[in-house]
């Protein structure tokens, strides 16, 4: 892959959440093989850290849904508990 290539992939976003997962472990491995150089090194850590703000982000989101979903089904039980007594 030529480093104009390795930029443009980099700066795509993922396709999902497990897709991003699954590329941060491709780019912990090849970091760890300790056979990357210098330059790939630096491109693999800022992918990464790219990576992560991306993974980040998508756990915030999906855990304001679940927040949201937790609250509508409170609003239920309490409309149902007035209703009730």
């Amino acid at each position: 892959m030529e480093e104009s290539e390795r930029d443009q992939s980099a700066a795509a976003k993922p396709d999902s959440y497990e897709v991003a997962v699954e590329r941060l472990e491709e780019i912990i491995d090849r970091l760890d093989s300790g056979q990357a150089g210098l330059r790939e090194t630096l491109d693999l850590c800022k992918e990464g850290k790219e990576l992560v703000t991306y993974c980040a982000a998508e756990l915030d989101e999906v855990g304001e849904g679940l927040k949201e979903l937790r609250l509508d089904d409170l609003a239920a039980k309490l409309d149902t508990a007035s209703e009730v007594g």
